[in-house]
């Protein structure tokens, strides 16, 4: 076996173990028994939870938006309200969850409604920071379909906040993203707010 292949084998053999056999070497660190019967398969449940939980790197954007991009005449508002979505917090790896009002202002093209909340899922399930995920859900409407104005709202708690640190169990985060009309027209703003809230 030539050496070039030889490595290819171990960086394979590496992948293959890596989650499930990380999880298991932090257990003893933990000061747990990883052959304990309740922790037993512990780490292959970690390592297809984990796996599930950052899918996002994986989803392709493009299909998602380029499978349900309709022409259409219409100029108002269109909102997708309470998607709801769940996140790991990139700097404890702690989840944090919440709500996205996604609203959007058509030119001449519309997006396939049940395709906003699988962008919220794309960009939710990875590590993030909230701020990140709003902007990257309300760039994504933008770039797609070239409408007036994009806006995204989104609520979250998160649990690095509630359950270490300052320990706030009712405190939540709200942000905010506005393109395009939704930025410099206050009354398209206004709307969006209105409804949300409504």
């Amino acid at each position: 076996m030539k050496a070039k292949d030889t490595d290819a084998l171990i960086l394979a053999l590496e992948r293959e173990r890596s989650l499930e056999d990380l999880v298991r070497e932090i257990l003893p660190q933990l000061g747990e028994d990883p052959d304990r019967e309740g922790l037993e398969r512990t780490p292959a449940r970690v390592a297809k939870a984990l796996e599930f939980l950052t899918s996002g790197y994986r989803a392709d954007i493009g299909k998602i938006v380029n499978e349900a991009l309709y022409s259409v005449k219409y100029d108002e508002m269109v909102i997708v309200k309470d998607i709801e979505f769940f996140s790991l917090c990139e700097h404890h790896l702690l989840p944090f969850f919440g709500k996205m009002h996604v609203a959007y202002l058509p030119k001449d093209k519309v997006i396939g409604l049940s395709k906003l909340p699988r962008i919220v899922d794309a960009f939710a399930r990875r590590l993030q920071i909230q701020e990140r995920l709003t902007q990257q859900v309300a760039q994504t409407i933008q770039d797609a379909i070239d409408p007036v104005g994009v806006g995204v709202i989104c609520e979250a708690r998160h649990l690095c906040m509630m359950m270490r640190g300052v320990e706030k169990q009712h405190s939540g985060a709200v942000t905010s993203a506005m393109l395009g009309g939704f930025r410099t027209c206050k009354e398209t703003r206004d709307e969006f707010l209105s409804l949300v809230n409504r």
